[in-house]
């Protein structure tokens, strides 16, 4: 398939393509809030077993992740939202 029949499919249907783009930024958005819940769930076994404090990087990372994964599934959110305006 040549490039250019490529670039007409993709000119043709702007909206999928802005729904391709919003599934690429859901899917690390995805991974990091699932990481930063294994995290969690790490960190609470490990308090349960050690009885030891959290220190201060168990705390701040799963926050970062969140926050992170949260802002890029809203990104995609509103991404999917724009294509159904194109």
């Amino acid at each position: 398939m040549s490039v250019q029949v490529l670039w007409g499919l993709l000119a043709a249907h702007p909206a999928k393509l802005i729904n391709l783009l919003a599934l690429l930024i859901t899917c690390p958005g995805g991974l990091l809030l699932q990481s930063a819940r294994r995290r969690a769930a790490l960190t609470r076994r490990s308090l349960a077993i050690d009885e030891g404090l959290v220190d201060a990087f168990d705390r701040r990372v799963p926050r970062y992740y969140y926050t992170l994964g949260s802002a890029c599934l809203a990104l995609a959110l509103l991404l999917s939202w724009l294509s159904t305006w194109v």
